[in-house]
This record gives C-alpha cells, sequence and structure tokens, in this order.
C-alpha cells in the first residue's frame, strides 16, 4: 500500500493526514500549541512547539491507520506564511518566530518602499507591495531593535521549512512561500538579489528554492528511527498553507477560484502567466503548480467576525445551544435567516484587526454602520456574515479587473458549512457556490504535491483530477443578488469615508 503523509504547521496547531494514493484519507491528527503576544499588536511562537507537534502527529497517524515504515512513501509540508524562523550557525533557533499576523513592521514596510525607489519599484522587483505580514520587514526589525541577535543570524526558515530542516537536515524551501517573503522575484521564481542588495541584506541566509513537487530531501536516519519511517523516505518542496490549500481544492486551472471563508478570508485565483495588480491590492505569488502563478485577495477577520460577535455579544444564545445540544453557529445562522437581504441598511465592516486586502490598513478597525431602532439581533447576526461576505466580493471584483475569469467558486472554511453562508456567498459573488469533497485543506494539498514528486502521478493537475469531485453547487438568488449588488456599492464607500477617522483613532489610544 502507497501511502503519503501531508503535513502543516498551522497558527493553533499542526495537522497530519495520512492519505492513500487514490485519494482516501486514512487517518489525521492535530496536536495544538500556543501563540505569544508579547505586546499588543505583537504575534510569536516557539519553533520548537512546531517541531513537538509535528513528531506527535505523525506518530499517532502511523498508529491509527495501522501503518509500517515502508508504507509511506513521501512526505509534503505545509504551514503558516510569512513567519521567520532566525537560526545561528548551529542551526539552532535565536529567538521566537514573528507570525503573519504581527503587525509590529510598519516603520520597516515604510523602509523598505523607500530603499527600493517607491511602491512602484518595489512590487516590479517582487510584484507585491511591502506589508507588515511578510517576512522581510521581520528582518529588518530585528536588525534595527535585536543588533545582538542579528549578527548571530545564519539562516531565515519560514515555519514549514523550519520543520522540513529538522526532518532532513536540509535548508530549503519552495516558491510559493517564498513568494510571501518580499524577498522572491515572483516573476523568474528566484530569490530577487536586487531587492537584498537594496536592504544590504546577505543572499547566503536565505535557503535553496524548489518548486513545490520537487523534492528537497529524505529523511534522516535518527528522524526516520525516531517517527517510525524510513531512511530517505522523499520530503517535496510542499507549499505555504494557501496554495497547498488550493491544490487541495482542484485549483488548478483557468476559471476556478477558491473562496475561503474561515477565521480570515482568502480568495484564490489560478493563472498562466504572473498577473500583478498595479495598486497592489491582491497578492501575486508563485502557485504550488509549477510554472503557474496565482493572485490572492485576503480578509484578516471573516468568520473571524462572526466568531468575535457569538464570544462577544451571543451569551443567551450560547446558553440556549449548551441546553439544547446544538451548536451556537446554528442559532445565531437561524437568527440571521430571520433577517432580509441587506440587514433593512445595517452595515458591518469587519476590519476588527485591520484589513489587507484591498485597503492594506492596520489601522482600520470595524463599526456597524446604519443603525437604527428598528435593528435587532437578527439584522445584527445577518449584518456581520453579510460584511464579511462583502468583504469577500471586493477580493472578487479585483481580480476580474485583471481580466481573470471567474466560472465557479469553490468554498471552504466555516462558511461553508451553513447552506444560508453559500447561498449569500453565490448571490454576493454572482457565482454558484460549490463543495468539493476534499475539505483538509492544505494538509490533502502537500499529500497530493508528495504523490506528484514520487511519480505516483504525472502532475499536479493530474492527481487532483484524479482525487477531488463536486458534491454538491449552491446556486444564486436573483433577488438578493440584486439587493447585494446595491448593497456592495454602499459598502466600499463607507472605508473611504472612515479612513482618516481610523488614523486619528489609532493616534487616540497610542498605535
Amino acid at each position: 500500500m502507497s501511502v503519503y503523509l501531508g503535513i502543516d504547521i498551522g497558527t493553533s496547531g499542526t495537522k497530519t493526514l495520512a492519505v492513500r494514493e487514490d485519494g482516501t484519507i486514512l487517518a489525521s491528527a492535530t496536536e495544538e500549541y500556543p501563540l505569544s503576544a508579547p505586546q499588543p499588536g505583537w504575534s510569536e511562537q516557539d519553533p520548537a512547539h512546531w517541531w513537538r507537534a509535528t513528531r506527535d502527529s505523525v506518530r499517532k497517524v502511523l498508529a491509527d491507520a495501522e501503518l509500517s515504515a515502508g508504507d509511506v512513501k513521501g512526505v509534503g509540508l505545509s504551514g503558516q506564511m510569512h513567519g521567520s524562523v532566525f537560526l545561528d550557525g548551529a542551526g539552532e533557533v535565536i529567538r521566537p518566530a514573528l507570525l503573519w499576523n504581527d503587525q509590529r513592521t510598519a516603520k520597516q514596510c515604510a523602509d523598505i518602499t523607500a530603499a527600493a525607489g517607491g511602491r512602484d519599484e518595489l512590487i516590479r522587483m517582487v510584484a507585491n507591495p511591502a506589508l507588515t505580514g511578510f517576512t522581510a520587514p521581520k528582518i529588518l526589525w530585528l536588525r534595527e531593535h535585536e543588533p545582538r541577535h542579528y549578527d548571530r543570524l545564519r539562516q531565515v526558515l519560514l515555519p514549514k521549512d523550519y520543520v522540513r530542516h529538522k526532518l532532513t537536515g536540509e535548508f530549503a524551501t519552495e516558491v510559493s512561500d517564498a513568494s510571501g517573503t518580499l524577498l522572491l522575484d515572483v516573476v523568474r521564481r528566484v530569490w530577487s538579489t536586487e531587492l537584498m542588495g537594496k536592504l544590504d541584506l546577505d543572499p547566503g541566509h536565505y535557503p535553496k528554492v524548489y518548486e513545490s513537487e520537487q523534492v528537497s530531501g529524505g529523511l534522516t536516519a535518527s528522524v526516520a528511527a525516531d517517527l517510525g519511517l524510513a531512511e530517505g523516505t522523499p520530503v517535496v518542496g510542499g507549499g505555504g498553507d494557501q496554495a497547498a490549500g488550493a491544490v487541495g481544492n482542484g485549483i488548478t486551472y483557468d476559471g476556478v477560484v477558491s473562496a475561503t471563508l474561515g477565521t480570515s478570508g482568502v480568495v484564490f485565483a489560478y493563472s498562466e502567466n504572473p498577473q500583478v495588480d498595479p495598486r497592489g491590492r491582491l497578492h501575486t505569488f508563485c502557485h504550488a503548480v509549477p510554472g503557474k502563478w496565482h493572485v490572492m485577495g485576503v480578509v484578516l477577520s471573516a468568520a473571524g467576525s462572526l466568531q468575535w460577535y457569538r464570544n462577544q455579544l451571543c451569551q443567551v444564545q450560547q446558553e440556549a445551544a449548551k441546553e439544547r445540544g446544538v451548536d451556537v453557529y446554528d442559532l445565531i445562522t437561524k437568527d440571521a435567516e430571520a433577517a432580509p437581504a441587506g440587514s433593512e441598511g445595517l452595515f458591518f465592516l469587519p476590519y476588527l484587526t485591520g484589513e489587507r486586502t484591498p485597503h492594506a490598513d492596520p489601522d482600520a478597525r470595524g463599526a456597524w454602520v446604519g443603525l437604527s431602532l428598528r435593528h435587532d439581533r437578527r439584522h445584527f447576526a445577518r449584518s456581520v456574515m453579510e460584511g464579511a461576505t462583502y468583504a469577500m466580493r471586493d477580493c472578487m471584483e479585483i481580480t476580474r479587473e485583471l481580466n481573470i475569469p471567474i466560472s465557479e467558486v469553490r468554498v471552504s472554511g466555516g462558511g461553508a458549512k451553513s447552506a444560508f453562508w453559500r447561498r449569500m456567498q453565490a448571490s454576493m459573488y454572482g457565482t454558484p457556490a460549490t463543495r468539493i469533497n476534499a475539505s483538509e485543506g492544505p494538509a490533502y494539498g502537500v499529500a497530493l504535491l508528495a504523490m506528484v514528486g514520487t511519480n505516483a502521478y504525472g502532475s499536479v493537475d493530474q492527481a487532483c483530477k484524479a482525487t477531488i469531485r463536486t458534491i454538491d453547487q449552491t446556486a444564486p438568488d436573483e433577488a438578493d443578488a440584486a439587493v447585494y449588488a446595491e448593497g456592495h456599492k454602499i459598502y466600499r464607500s463607507l472605508y473611504a469615508s472612515l479612513k482618516d477617522d481610523y488614523a486619528r483613532i489609532a493616534d487616540f489610544v497610542g498605535r
């Protein structure tokens, strides 16, 4: 039996899947770990937690699926993007990793833009503007604020690539994850020595770049014995969580787009060629499909806004759900369904942690606008769901502006579990919302990449078509779609109206 492991090093935990060559999931295990916020706006993790969680989850799936060492033919790695792991000359971690949602680097983003010769020149070099979540600003922050640590620096790795180093002893990354460092020439799929030179960064501190399905190394003897796997088991490049999740959703050809409504929201579109938004509102990254690219819009608080609403304003529903033995989200959704499309003029702006697409504004904040005596909890619930989906529509519309076709939207995440929210998405996007049989996201995607890298399949597209199928589609509601077309115009104007006030509020509370 040929089995492949997909390992996803996430922000809250590491998930490992054991997947048979035909796409059947044999076992799954998740090991959680903490996140540290030593100051407001900071977000850090100890890479040792990722390695412990990887070891424990691999051992568990091997035991649960009753697999022997020889059954596992390859390993794929995915993980949270942009995080910075700083290693010294002995390969030891210098300090906790700065994560994708860390907001301390606004000054360094401005410094990078200036050093590059302006925003347009930066986009020319690396296809993207400087954002606080990216890796390069974190490196500059380390140099400026912790020079003693920076002096020890000999290697910068992304989260999944640190785990790769522990598995194989290799310093390696791959194009999709490297795209999010802001140091990759995304068009040429190599490190941008031009930008590194302008920033006075040592190219020797960055690992070899592979395509996502390429074998980057094999398990060392000691690690293989520790995990119960065979020495030399191939480990492929893998992918950043979004590109890997797109492979797991079959986003490998023109016209099919994924809309993932999780804590954050992501609209991900395949592209045959590098399509760069001249205004930098969408990310342009290398895809995990060799020689292909993708554009991606990111909403920082999508379903996370509904989670906030549940936690802070739904104590009554939580108590009722507990008494009745049901999911509190089912009760919140029932409230939302009882309000009309458009929430009778109540708009929710989901900028609870700032916003990335299309505003790239860490100072943006959430708001309800249009509140009247007529509104009650039904309108509040629906407006939160509509606000998150309006934000996703922002990403869809910019994608269409780049002439990237959208004929099918594959939905996933918490927003795909509810038939009501799927219908809202279809009506908002103007395209049927499709669900597929694969729901394990990045870990599943990198297991498929491991199959390709070890020649079980001839291409990523072939692997996806052999294992992924549609299970249902939800059509747009024409009446709701008309309401949302008008509502989105209002929604889109509200950020512009409040932008200057957001900056004043940030100054008022102390950035």
